[in-house]
């Protein structure tokens, strides 16, 4: 009984080993055969159907198959994460340093995430000029730090995340370095 018992263990893991090489191989030529058929974007022109471009067709080679479309523009979501997302992609293509924790941590500690925050009450605002924004940043600063590709006003988060996270650069090396009010 025990020798049946053994070759049947035996023949059933034979068969799983079978099964399971043939379901690999089953996906595996499904996979390639779906790399190889062309999409839509890839296909060349249907061809006409004239005796004349059909004679034509023959004797000329095939145009080139159509080129796809640009890949779209990244979108970011509205919000908070969104903008520090925008922000940092505008800062990295413009080779200005920072991180999303920095940028993050900054925003937290100057305006607890709100865009339209206005500080009405220190120096500046005595003077005049209020902080306004994510980062609260002034005017002034806004305009001698604003980065092309973003929107020129102060208010917009990724304009004014982007320009103050410039204006860390030059002042701090990187808005990372930034740990207090600045």
């Amino acid at each position: 009984m025990s020798i049946a018992l053994t070759q049947t263990t035996a023949d059933r893991a034979a068969r799983i080993r079978k099964v399971s090489f043939s379901g690999i191989a089953t996906v595996g030529a499904v996979a390639a055969a779906l790399t190889l058929v062309p999409s839509t974007a890839q296909a060349a022109p249907p061809a006409a159907t004239s005796a004349k471009t059909t004679k034509a067709a023959a004797t000329t080679t095939p145009a080139p198959a159509a080129k796809s479309a640009a890949p779209a523009a990244k979108t970011y979501p509205d919000n908070l994460d969104g903008w520090i997302r925008e922000s940092l992609a505008i800062m990295k293509a413009k080779g200005i340093p920072g991180s999303y924790e920095g940028l993050h941590r900054n925003i937290m500690r100057e305006s607890s995430g709100n865009p339209n925050a206005q500080n009405n009450w220190d120096i500046n605002a005595r003077n005049g000029i209020p902080s306004k924004g994510l980062l609260q940043v002034i005017q002034p600063t806004f305009d001698r730090f604003h980065v092309s590709g973003t929107v020129n006003s102060l208010t917009d988060p990724v304009a004014n995340i982007t320009a103050a996270a410039n204006y860390a650069a030059h002042r701090y090396g990187s808005i990372d370095n930034v740990d207090s009010a600045y």
